[in-house]
């Protein structure tokens, strides 16, 4: 049987993050022993451990048919790939930052500047659209100290939290772009490998639409069922079940992590009893 191959980050910040997603697909990989290719026991899947900045190259070439990494990547090398989906992970920010003593006042600040980056490509075109002359000082990593150490006077990398940019005493002037983990596909995939492709996203979409959600479950009187209704509305509108004492009735809804409290008080207001609240693993829509 023909296998998919994915591509995902071998150490880093995605790494952990990448298995946890092909995990909670029911995706079971084993790779204790940390090798650079192994197989998934219950699905027709092989996944190849590479370093993140050379996975749209391998995806491009169709050494791997999909790959998990940041978008950032995928700006920086252009490869001939397509964004699939965003993973809602690894979350960050790609941001100039400068020596924390310096006055900031605008972009036109960095005119002149020598700017330290592994991401020249993205640097280099946002500066161009800026009509804006820097010196571009392309480094493989640790760009945070290159301040320090007079190579650059300014920086241009990723932010997640700002405390390694502290550490190095520097601090944030501009937020350039926002990215965030995207699975990436080759362009050419043979019908089978699509079809395996659409089976991957089914199972990760009902993995992030269940993420940030609550299941419901709450009784209430008939006559104070509307107004409840009101109040949760459901993926389309809430499930109303009679229950055993008459003139009662059981409600059932997803309600979001951000209005959990809110709407929970208000329900309570409206004479909601017994509210049961459970975890959502997985949601289909």
């Amino acid at each position: 049987m023909e296998k998919i191959k994915i591509a995902i980050q071998k150490s880093g910040r995605l790494s952990e993050k990448s298995l946890n997603l092909l995990t909670e697909c029911g995706i079971k990989v084993s790779n204790g022993d940390r090798k650079l290719r192994t197989d998934a026991r219950n699905f027709p899947m092989e996944i190849l451990f590479l370093r993140d900045d050379d996975i749209p190259q391998y995806v491009e070439q169709g050494v791997a048919d999909i790959g998990i990494l940041g978008e950032n990547e995928v700006w920086e090398k252009d490869k001939e790939v397509d964004i699939i989906e965003k993973l809602g992970f690894g979350n960050c920010r790609l941001s100039l930052a400068i020596p924390k003593d310096e006055q900031y006042t605008n972009i036109n600040y960095f005119q002149g500047k020598r700017i330290a980056t592994s991401y020249p490509k993205i640097l280099s075109n946002y500066f161009k659209n800026k009509g804006i002359n820097v010196k571009i000082e392309e480094l493989g990593g640790s760009v945070e100290i290159a301040t320090g150490i007079g190579l650059a006077d300014a920086i241009f990398d990723i932010v997640s939290t700002g405390s390694t940019l502290l550490m190095n005493g520097l601090k944030e002037a501009e937020a350039i772009i926002r990215s965030e983990a995207v699975l990436i596909s080759n362009r050419n995939l043979s019908p089978a490998k699509t079809v395996l492709l659409e089976q991957l996203l089914f199972r990760i979409k009902a993995y992030k639409n269940g993420q940030g959600k609550k299941y419901v479950l709450l009784n209430a009187r008939n006559e104070v069922i509307p107004e409840i209704v009101k109040l949760l509305p459901g993926m389309r509108s809430p499930s109303i079940l009679p229950l055993a004492d008459e003139g009662w009735s059981s409600v059932h809804s997803v309600i979001s992590d951000d209005d959990f409290w809110e709407i929970i008080d208000e329900l309570k207001r409206h004479g909601a009893e017994g509210i049961l609240v459970v975890p959502i693993e997985k949601m289909i829509q």
